[in-house]
Parts: C-alpha cells; sequence; structure tokens
C-alpha cells in the first residue's frame, strides 16, 4: 500500500536527524511561503476569504498572516493557504507541475503553533510533506495536468503530512491521514482559465482537509490504504497509468524540498522561462521601442494555460505570456509592480503585448515537465533579429536563486505591505527558525503591532 510506505518511511527517520542541506531546504520552503503570504493577504482575493471566514470569534491557537489575529488552526490553513497562492509567487515542484509550499506549509504552520512545536520540527514537517506529496505528484504527470490542478489535489497529501508528523503520530495512523486526505483531493483546472479566485482557494482547502485528515487519523478515524493506487482510486480516476513504484523508490535520498523552483516573477511558471529569455536579450540592449515582433517558441502546456494574447485585468495578464514578454521588455522585472494599473494601462506596454506572437516548440514540448524551456526570438525595426534561448528558468533547481536573492524577494514582496523595519524582523526570524523552542513565541515577536 503506498500511503503506509510513505508512513514507514516518515516514522522511521524520526530517529535521525535530517541532513543540512534538507533542513536548509526547508527553511527556504518556510521564507518563501511567508513572503507570497504576506503579499497575497493584501490582495482583493486574500481580503475577502479572510472577511468570508470571520465568524466572531476571538482567540485561538494559530494565527492569520501576516498581523498574528488568532483564530483556529483549521481557519489559519484555510485562510494563509489560499493568500499564499494569489500573487503566483509561490514555489514550484518542476517534475509534479506542482507548488508545495501553498498547502504544506500553511497547515504545518498552523499545526505547529497549535501544538507548540519547535523551529526544527516545523522545518522537519515541512520536508516530510514535501517529499511525500512531490514524489506523488511526480507520479501522476503529465495526465493529471490535463484536468487538475495538482496544488489542489496533491497539496491534501503535503498538509496531511506535515500535520501528522507534528502530531507524532504512528505509522498506521499516518497512513490513514494519507488516505483520507487523498479522497478530499479537489481543484479543477477550469478555475484558472477565467477571472476568478478559485485558483488560491485550492491551496487553502488542501492545507484545511489535510489537517483535517489528520487530526481525525490521530482519534483512530480509519481511510482506505488502497487510495492511490487501487482500481477506482486517485491514480485511475485522475491520471493515466501513474507510476507508484518509482514514487515509494529510493525515498528521502534526493530530497524533494532540496529540488524546487523559487519564482522569480510574479506570474504563472508556464511564462518563466520567456520572461527570463527576454530579460536576456533587453541586458544585452534590446529596447521595447525598437521591437518590430516578437515569436516565443516553448511547450504546449504553457500555450495552454498562458496563451491569452489580449488580456486585460491583473489575473488575466498573469497567465499571459504575451504580456509578461513585453513587460519584461518594457518595464524591466515581472514583479508586483508590472501588474498594477499603472503597467496594464500604459499605452506602449498595451502595443507591444500585441506584437508578441507564441508558438509550440516540438523539441521544448517533448521535454516537458521535466524541463521548461523558452525561445524568444525579437525582429528589430531596423530589419536585424536577436534571440535568446534558455533551456531551464531562474529559480529552477539547476539555476537556482541564491539565498540572498531569495532575502531579497522576500523583503519586496514583506515591505511592500509591512514596511521595511518589519520585512526585516520577521525575516530575521524566519531564517533562525530551527532555533527557536516554541515556533509561536517566536513568530509572534516578529509580528507588527
Amino acid at each position: 500500500m503506498i500511503v503506509h510506505d510513505f508512513a514507514e518511511f516518515a516514522v522511521a527517520r524520526r530517529a535521525r536527524a535530517l541532513p543540512p542541506e534538507v533542513m536548509h531546504g526547508a527553511k527556504r520552503a518556510l521564507v518563501d511561503w511567508f513572503g507570497a503570504t504576506v503579499a497575497g493577504s493584501a490582495t482583493e482575493a486574500g481580503r475577502r476569504i479572510r472577511a468570508g471566514l470571520d465568524f466572531g470569534t476571538t482567540g485561538g491557537t494559530a494565527r492569520l498572516v501576516p498581523d498574528g489575529a488568532w483564530t483556529d488552526p483549521r481557519t489559519a490553513a484555510l485562510v494563509n493557504g489560499t493568500a499564499s497562492h494569489v500573487v503566483e509567487m509561490d514555489d514550484i515542484f518542476r517534475d509534479g507541475i506542482y507548488h508545495p509550499g501553498s498547502p504544506t506549509v500553511a497547515a504545518a504552520l498552523a499545526t505547529a503553533e497549535h501544538v507548540n512545536a519547535s523551529g526544527e520540527a516545523l522545518l522537519r514537517a515541512i520536508a516530510i510533506g514535501y517529499e511525500i506529496s512531490c514524489r506523488t505528484a511526480a507520479a501522476i504527470q503529465p495526465a493529471h495536468y490535463a484536468y487538475w490542478h495538482t496544488t489542489g489535489t496533491v497539496g491534501t497529501l503535503g498538509a496531511a503530512a506535515a500535520t501528522a508528523e507534528l502530531l507524532g503520530l504512528d505509522a498506521d495512523r499516518f497512513a490513514h491521514a494519507l488516505a483520507n486526505a487523498t479522497t478530499t483531493a479537489a481543484g479543477l483546472q477550469q478555475a484558472f482559465r477565467s477571472e476568478a479566485m478559485g485558483k488560491p482557494l485550492h491551496a487553502g482547502h488542501a492545507a484545511d482537509a489535510g489537517m483535517v485528515a489528520a487530526f481525525a487519523a490521530r482519534e483512530g478515524f480509519t481511510g482506505a490504504w488502497d487510495i492511490l493506487e487501487g482500481p477506482a482510486g486517485f491514480g485511475a480516476a485522475m491520471s493515466d497509468q501513474p507510476d507508484w513504484q518509482a514514487a515509494v523508490a529510493a525515498l528521502g535520498t534526493t530530497w524533494a524540498v532540496t529540488q524546487q523552483t523559487v519564482k522569480n516573477h510574479s506570474c504563472c511558471g508556464h511564462t518563466f522561462a520567456a520572461v527570463d529569455a527576454a530579460l536576456e536579450l533587453r541586458a544585452a540592449g534590446v529596447r521595447a521601442d525598437q521591437i518590430d515582433r516578437v515569436l516565443v517558441e516553448t511547450y504546449r502546456t504553457a500555450l495552454e494555460v498562458a496563451g491569452n494574447d489580449k488580456p486585460t485585468t491583473e489575473f488575466e495578464a498573469k497567465f499571459s505570456l504575451a504580456y509578461t514578454v513585453a513587460a519584461a521588455f518594457e518595464v524591466g522585472s515581472v514583479r508586483l509592480a508590472s501588474f498594477t494599473p499603472r503597467w496594464l494601462e500604459d499605452e506602449g506596454l498595451r502595443e507591444l503585448v500585441g506584437r508578441v506572437d507564441a508558438a509550440v516548440s516540438e523539441d521544448f514540448d517533448r521535454l516537458f515537465p521535466q524541463q521548461r524551456a523558452a525561445r524568444v526570438r525579437v525582429t528589430l525595426k531596423d530589419g536585424t533579429s536577436e534571440e535568446r534561448v534558455r533551456h531551464t528558468r531562474h529559480g529552477d533547481p539547476d539555476d537556482p536563486l541564491t539565498d540572498a536573492e531569495l532575502d531579497d524577494k522576500f523583503t519586496e514582496l514583506v515591505a511592500h505591505v509591512l514596511g521595511a523595519e518589519a520585512a526585516t524582523a520577521l525575516g530575521r526570524t524566519l531564517w533562525s527558525i530551527e532555533a527557536a523552542a516554541d515556533v509561536g513565541p517566536a513568530l509572534q515577536g516578529a509580528a507588527p503591532r
């Protein structure tokens, strides 16, 4: 039974310290999650989900980001998990087409605060949640992504695994938690092919559902252990010949939490390779006012998900290859500022969007999802042309953001909402979280007042 194999692995690892690089990877995941969550909490979607779940109660054992307001753990996981996925800055597991941080860290943090866990325990739970869910995600792709949003589906396992680890469940109860998390998996692709707030809600729901499954399992609530591989199970319903043996082979050798893509741009990850190529061309001297036409060649899924060539809203622009590439040339970055009315309504940028074409490269398509590549070719008004090819994205495991670059990203996102002083204080706490005897008081000291 696959869920029991996962559970036995997690429980067996408790007797040994995790390798330093794994703990550091988990810390990077936590820092990155906080940056995305603080920024997402300040958006309309972040405010609305919080208001919708405000039932007038006070107190609790977990807190909302960013202000530290107390609530119950489930609400904290759901609201924070949703907020973390709003601004499209949360991490990616490339091989699984999956954002593990949003649901996994949201559930882990709420549980850690509830049970007064140490910083080290929190990081271990994050690493375990990433390992189990990322392996599941890789096993079911690329077929799963045709209709399902992996963050909403597989994210339930990440949340359940992290919660089960913090609760110290034995192998059987851990397996039950994973099983019942799986049967609550949901999240349809259609939710992010239109102007709606449903996509980030997938992450929040996954965090909540995983927590529910783990807390129920602690009390003996059982699940079907063959839920992943059974004839009417997750793999049969949501994939096409998933490789479950690969999912559990050599567990804990190369840890998934060390193999994450840290987003460097505030938009759909399928645009990143093209954006990076455009930024390289800009750095080489190509300016927006010199460009006659732009051709982007990339893998098919990028066009299916981000092929909107006439975006009119912030949401649509974030899922538009044409807009993000044009913004790279015109603005010089594709962070939060590029999706404000200042640029969405800019006449020059809008005009350049109309001169960006996109096409599928069969060579690049064959490499997906393990490799995300793009070629950007610009034809200039003087008749000359230049191009750049990106075989990976800056932020991918084979071209990672440094800790300093990650910290710069975090500071930009958090200072935008809380101010520079609060961003510095929170960052300092997160980068040393392993020393905290109890994450609750440690983070409370860094929360804005």
